[in-house]
């Protein structure tokens, strides 16, 4: 499975965003953020890779931008996470 971390610098930007996705029908989960981002909250929203366009419009509606790093691909090789800036 292919899945997006999306990355903010507050806690409470992360929460709002995984709330939205959730009420738009996207599926999301609160995990701890990957010890490779260093500049976050220490949460991130993950939710599957086919939701990706969908989820950065709800981003740009919300006007979070302020409060967040960037959307990561992520994925798994041998037990540890890759990271991808996209």
């Amino acid at each position: 499975m292919n899945y997006i971390l999306a990355v903010f610098k507050s806690r409470s930007a992360t929460l709002n965003f995984a709330n939205a996705l959730r009420s738009n029908g996207i599926p999301a989960a609160v995990i701890n953020t990957p010890q490779q981002i260093t500049r976050a909250c220490g949460i991130s929203v993950k939710f599957f890779a086919e939701y990706f366009e969908k989820a950065r419009e709800i981003a740009s509606r919300m006007q979070i931008f302020a409060y967040f790093d960037g959307f990561y691909a992520y994925g798994n090789s041998y037990g540890r996470p890759i990271l991808t800036k996209l």
